[in-house]
């Protein structure tokens, strides 16, 4: 039996950390599991994720319609061309937690990047990071090591369009051994292409785009297993695609805001619930969901500006009023859908 070595408990043992030692002393709270890149979920999957994330953002607001991405060796540099970041809040924004502009409805409707903490998670488990915006023929650049400001910032001309640039190399006493697969990056870039339409993404040169959004993406999962051609429909904040195969079960692709939720949540519930109704509506039937669903394959995005996930990750949504919405609108959105093709 393991005896427990006594400890004196009293006020020398309460520690009060800054937000960036907690993120280094915890980082699985705020990126999942840490890994060496042998699997998709691993940390410096998250890290590249969290930054493009802000990138996505813009585009969805109307700036910007490229993103350009290199991974060398170990070193991700990442170059959007939004608006870029307010040169005189640059070092706050990616070094200070809960400082951002995604609390303001104005600037940022559908973020997927809630609490203004992203950014600084990859600054703080990152060797180096070193962020550059451009406005305006201006350009703040600053560097950082382990999410401490490393030299004083740079203002300085440029000829360089509006937008940001950000460059991070993971912090190998955190991320030991680690090598970045493309081909699980290749298909993470995919999604975005296929979430946002229009939306050019290179990486090392390789573009990425999508003329057809989750129709797109179906088409590729299904490899022309399809039994019938892919419903493909859209209406306001809600796009959702699917069909059958002779696949057994169901097999799904959920996206809130332009991010994957691999656990789905509760608008994978209701866009499943809203094409059984929609079956029975139109049919004047009475189907089970296995009766309707089974070798299913589905994708649905939706756009909120209240998102509210399970953790900081984002793999499951749980806003619980969704369903009261988002159901009807699936369901009538399929049967006009199927009534305009008989």
């Amino acid at each position: 039996m393991t005896t427990l070595k006594e400890t004196i408990y009293d006020e020398s043992k309460i520690l009060t950390l800054s937000s960036l030692e907690h993120i280094r002393l915890r980082p699985g709270m705020y990126i999942g599991r840490l890994g060496n890149g042998s699997h998709p979920s691993d940390g410096i999957y998250v890290l590249l994720k969290e930054i493009v994330d802000n990138s996505i953002d813009e585009f969805i607001m109307g700036f910007g319609k490229r993103i350009d991405i290199r991974i060398d060796n170990r070193a991700v540099n990442i170059r959007d061309f939004g608006r870029g970041i307010p040169l005189g809040k640059v070092v706050e924004c990616v070094s200070i937690i809960n400082t951002g502009a995604k609390y303001n409805d104005e600037v940022f409707q559908f973020s997927v990047g809630l609490n203004g903490v992203g950014t600084k998670a990859v600054n703080a488990l990152s060797e180096h990071f070193e962020v550059s915006s451009y406005r305006e023929k201006k350009q703040f650049s600053a560097r950082f090591k382990s999410g401490e400001l490393e030299t004083k910032p740079i203002t300085q001309d440029t000829n360089q369009s509006n937008g940001t640039k950000i460059s991070f190399i993971p912090d190998t006493k955190l991320f030991p051994n680690y090598s970045y697969d493309l081909g699980t990056i290749r298909k993470q870039l995919w999604n975005y292409a296929y979430l946002n339409r229009k939306l050019t993404i290179t990486l090392n040169g390789e573009k990425f785009k999508s003329e057809n959004g989750l129709l797109d993406l179906l088409n590729e999962e299904v490899n022309d297993t399809n039994l019938y051609q892919i419903v493909h429909c859209q209406s306001g904040q809600l796009e959702m695609a699917f069909t059958h195969t002779e696949r057994y079960g169901e097999e799904y692709y959920s996206y809130v805001n332009g991010h994957h939720t691999n656990d789905g949540g509760t608008h994978l519930s209701a866009f499943r619930e809203g094409i059984l109704k929609g079956v029975n509506q139109f049919f004047n039937s009475g189907f089970e969901g296995p009766d309707v669903r089974d070798g299913i394959v589905g994708a649905v995005a939706i756009k909120l500006q209240e998102p509210v996930f399970e953790s900081q990750t984002k793999n499951k949504l749980g806003n619980s009023d969704l369903r009261s919405w988002m159901m009807p609108l699936v369901r009538d959105t399929f049967v006009d859908y199927l009534y305009k093709h008989p």
